[in-house]
């Protein structure tokens, strides 16, 4: 399921996502959550299955 959030990004950042989603055939909003699963994936396998150390 998906939802519909408002954020504000960094002018640079934004810029660098916008190349990488027309790289891949990607929308921005289909980029930014693939590199969030990316991301929360890693710190995953880092903590265990947790975001974050106890």
């Amino acid at each position: 399921m998906k939802e519909s959030i408002s954020i504000t990004l960094d002018k640079d950042i934004l810029e660098k996502v916008r190349k990488l989603a027309e790289y891949e055939d990607r929308s921005v909003s289909q980029s930014i959550n693939y590199i969030l699963k990316m991301h929360i994936t890693q710190r995953e396998k880092k903590y265990n299955g947790k975001l974050f150390p106890d």
